[in-house]
């Protein structure tokens, strides 16, 4: 008899994302007529920089031929040109990384699911409260016992060191999604004074840094104090240079890096989550992986920025709609997302808004307790639907019958 996997169990019935494609699903076929605009999920539309899609062609070229075809990367953690690449670029902003200490995947989301494996079952994971669900979700599916670290308006939606509550893996995200916000050098050791008091491991998700452009917030966590002694870093191309149709990231584990069995001898990090990724994952296609490489070229650098601008400028107008209306906002300034109290239930919120203004988003209670009454926009769209979407929250919020929900 085949037995299900019971942590499984205690997943929450519906993923936030499959219950919001299933309400505009449901939406859109009763009122055709009435094209949604969705800033909800944030999947990027700018296209690939066409440095990539060069660097792609001439891959795929190589692979129809015979000298310079290619089949399995035989390190199983990324060509090495990559892997230089990324060191390289951790340079541009003043952190050191060597390439060996680089691994290659095919996307930030992969990683941070995937890496719980190499913990412990008993390890306590602690994760911010609101917080995207697969830090929850995948920790629940291993069994492992998940708290919360408070992140509230109060705090600006940063979460905040819990006193007398001891955790053994520590979920980070900044800039952070949901709610936009950016951890300051002086929250990061906070962080890292704590994980090292614990003998804690700290896993960074820093996906968006490419969209800080404050010189005072730290890009990476290696940039703050002792944190190679206690952190993992996760980051992704998806947003950064379109890459969420292409996939490709990397994770970085410093060589230093230790956790423990039960009796407390010491095991590399990086030795064994190389070893867990040579059983279970066969690599990101030599294509793709030269596509990222031109990424970090200067063109491509060049390039990507003009992307991201792009989407900043559509947070701007974002912030800029909310500020006029005098609205609670976090995110929108070194992130591309704002997180805004809606001012009823969060769920509330999204039905109104797409039954009456035709926009998706998402709310904030599908983050966590903390995220009830708020709600989440995404930059990743066009200009013209960000401009015309603000336009039609203007007339939303700014009805008299709506002023006294905010």
């Amino acid at each position: 008899m085949a037995k299900i996997n019971q942590n499984f169990l205690n997943l929450k019935e519906n993923y936030l994302f499959i219950e919001i494609g299933r309400k505009v699903r449901e939406y859109t076929e009763k009122n055709p007529d009435k094209p949604v605009i969705r800033m909800g999920i944030g999947d990027v539309t700018q296209p690939l920089a066409p440095v990539v899609v060069e660097a792609m062609k001439k891959a795929a070229a190589e692979m129809g031929v015979k000298e310079t075809f290619r089949g399995y990367e035989d390190s199983g953690r990324g060509y090495a040109f990559l892997r230089e690449a990324v060191a390289d670029y951790y340079k541009s902003f003043g952190v050191g990384v060597d390439p060996d200490e680089v691994l290659i995947s095919d996307g930030a989301k992969t990683d941070c699911g995937n890496i719980t494996d190499i913990f412990c079952e008993d390890n306590i994971v602690m994760v911010s409260d609101p917080v995207y669900p697969v830090y929850v979700d995948s920790n629940v599916m291993n069994g492992k016992n998940v708290v919360f670290a408070d992140a509230t308006e109060e705090t600006g939606f940063s979460p905040v060191v819990p006193k007398g509550v001891k955790a053994d893996i520590i979920h980070l995200c900044s800039p952070n999604n949901p709610t936009g916000s950016v951890l300051t050098k002086e929250q990061i050791k906070k962080w890292v004074d704590y994980a090292l008091e614990n003998k804690a491991i700290i896993i960074y998700d820093a996906a968006y840094e490419i969209f800080i452009s404050d010189s005072e917030l730290p890009r990476s966590i290696f940039a703050v104090g002792d944190a190679r002694k206690c952190a993992i870093e996760i980051c992704s191309l998806s947003k950064t240079a379109g890459f969420t149709g292409t996939r490709c990231g990397y994770t970085v584990i410093p060589k230093e890096l230790e956790f423990y069995d039960s009796d407390g001898n010491k095991y590399n990090v990086l030795k064994y989550w190389s070893r867990r990724q040579g059983s279970k994952f066969n690599g990101v296609s030599y294509i793709t992986q030269r596509g990222a490489e031109a990424v970090f070229t200067p063109d491509g650098q060049r390039q990507t920025h003009e992307a991201v601008d792009y989407y900043m400028q559509n947070a701007k107008i974002m912030a800029d709609t909310f500020d006029a209306l005098g609205v609670s906002y976090t995110g929108g300034k070194n992130s591309p997302y704002i997180w805004f109290k809606c001012g009823m239930p969060s769920w509330d919120f999204f039905d109104l808004l797409l039954s009456e203004k035709q926009i998706v988003g998402t709310p904030g209670a599908g983050f966590g307790k903390n995220g009830e009454g708020w709600f989440r926009l995404t930059a990743f769209g066009t200009k013209e639907n960000t401009e015309e979407a603000m336009r039609r929250v203007r007339e939303l919020i700014g009805n008299t019958n709506m002023r006294g929900n905010f």
